[in-house]
């Protein structure tokens, strides 16, 4: 089973949490149109349990000094062990 990865890059006007609720609303309305989807309702539940148990206070002020400096930052999700984890990396614009 390949495992789910979902790819953010916030910027300094949507924060990864907006990116984030926008890529649920996405997904959800994907969702709705295709039926059962078994990867958009696994992609779904990863944001769903990223949006509920992440600490995007904290979070914000890890990355952004990387944006006002003009760097571009990516999040990558996934789950390990039932649990949305991320990566982040750091590339210039």
């Amino acid at each position: 089973m390949k495992q789910i990865k979902i790819e953010l890059e916030p910027e300094l006007s949507a924060c990864i949490e907006t990116k984030a609720k926008q890529e649920y609303q996405k997904t959800l309305n994907e969702l709705l149109k295709a039926g059962g989807d078994r990867e958009l309702r696994e992609r779904l539940g990863l944001l769903r349990l990223f949006l509920e148990t992440t600490d995007f206070k904290r979070l914000r002020e890890e990355y952004e000094k990387y944006l006002v400096s003009g760097r571009r930052v990516r999040f990558t999700l996934h789950l390990e062990k039932g649990k949305p984890e991320y990566k982040i990396e750091l590339t210039h614009k």
